[in-house]
């Protein structure tokens, strides 16, 4: 039952991590690399505000939720700038920065020996300490942040993504700030993959920066290139099959030098089936072109 309950619990979190991503590249047309990043800053942020400030879990993350905002917003002004693929540059630049920040800030992050002993996650004096509790506790906030992301994709301001998605050219016409837009979505995007971050954290409790590296970012970006973009059922349906595929194929008895490869090439092989078959991946809305 635990085994089941970890996997439903990775699929919350992904889930998290994927709708924030969906709003970038699904709604605003943007293809980022950096996702890991703000997930790892959100995981270390909350983390040492809980060990070495001895905050609770929930001021620690919203402040999590800040820092990640704040630092996207600082980046984000001169990335935005670029276009296309320097943009794309941009971003992985960034995820190498603080990959690297991370790993060799051995006094306060740990480096790569990581932060063991996180404390878990509490809400009015009562610890989320049961494989079980910390299910529903996730669950519930991946619900939360689903229901938000919802509501922004389909307001004023998720439709004025569409439009820029679609043709930046006419969004400006239009009057629309095309740089403040792409500058909110990507500061939403963030806040919301440090939520992931601050979840993951207090469920391993222990993280090291080899959870957020490019690898964890190009992960990321393959669960909704392969469940869909620009609505919210495509990345929850990447999530739910990157999540469990690798776990239905321990049942196969691969040996361990193999098993890891082998998910890396039916990764691969999906994501070219998808962009060749159906750009819009399994139940998306927007096609990648």
């Amino acid at each position: 039952m635990s085994y089941l309950l970890r996997i439903l619990t990775m699929i919350s979190i992904y889930s998290i991590l994927a709708l924030s991503l969906n709003l970038l590249v699904g709604y605003t047309g943007l293809l980022s690399l950096s996702h890991a990043a703000f997930y790892g800053i959100g995981a270390y942020v909350s983390t040492l505000l809980m060990m070495k400030v001895g905050l609770p879990f929930l001021p620690s993350l919203f402040l999590a939720i800040a820092s990640a905002s704040l630092l996207s917003f600082t980046i984000s002004l001169p990335s935005l700038r670029l276009k296309g693929d320097y943009f794309v540059l941009a971003s992985l630049g960034f995820q190498i920065i603080v990959f690297s920040i991370l790993y060799n800030w051995v006094d306060l992050t740990g480096g790569p020996y990581g932060l063991p002993g996180i404390p878990l996650p509490s809400l009015f004096g009562i610890e989320v300490a049961s494989s079980a509790s910390y299910f529903v506790f996730s669950g519930l906030i991946a619900v939360i942040c689903c229901g938000l992301l919802h509501l922004i994709g389909n307001s004023p301001f998720g439709r004025a993504l569409r439009a820029i998605r679609e043709d930046e050219m006419a969004a400006s016409v239009l009057g629309k700030n095309i740089l403040g837009f792409k500058v909110r979505a990507f500061v939403i995007s963030a806040g919301f993959a440090a939520v992931a971050g601050a979840l993951f954290a207090g469920y391993l409790r222990y993280i090291d920066p080899t959870s957020f590296t490019i690898m964890e970012s190009i992960f990321i970006l393959s669960i909704i290139i392969i469940g869909g973009t620009g609505n919210i059922s495509g990345p929850i349906t990447g999530t739910v099959l990157m999540v469990v595929l690798p776990e239905a194929l321990r049942f196969l008895g691969l040996p361990d030098r193999i098993a890891p490869n082998m998910r890396q090439i039916i990764y691969g092989m999906l994501i070219i089936l998808i962009m060749r078959y159906r750009p819009q991946g399994i139940s998306g809305e927007y096609r990648f072109e």
